[in-house]
């Protein structure tokens, strides 16, 4: 079985020109060098394991409503929209959640990446890490 970290990590790097480098102290992904779309939060400033991904405008505050167990606005990157993601805890299994974690990490990646990746994304669907 994948670790959280491990399965984060293969959504991520599925997607085209995607790099991974340490970024204040934790794995973080980017379209190619910058910018940055995910990062992942071990601890980071609290007690959760979860991630920190950019999100289209709106997208915070409806996953938040959805399950604000789950979900919550990450410390300096929150106000600027991103979503934070639980990865321990209640719920946080399964093939229902990974699925949302899915599309959190594909919108992030949409909301920070150049028009012609994401064209490229929508031409060559790859193949589903999950």
């Amino acid at each position: 079985m994948m670790s959280p970290l491990d399965r984060l990590r293969a959504l991520c790097t599925a997607l085209p020109d995607v790099t991974e480098r340490v970024s204040h102290g934790e794995p973080a992904w980017f379209v190619r060098r910058s910018p940055q779309f995910a990062t992942f939060a071990d601890h980071h400033h609290d007690d959760r394991v979860a991630f920190w991904a950019a999100a289209p405008a709106g997208a915070q505050q409806d996953w938040i409503e959805r399950d604000p167990d789950r979900f919550f606005r990450p410390p300096y990157v929150g106000t600027r929209g991103w979503i934070g993601v639980r990865l321990d805890g209640p719920g946080a299994t399964g093939d229902v959640f990974w699925d949302d974690v899915a599309d959190i990490v594909e919108d992030a990646y949409r909301t920070v990446a150049p028009k012609t990746l994401v064209a490229r994304l929508d031409a060559e669907p790859g193949p589903d890490p999950r």
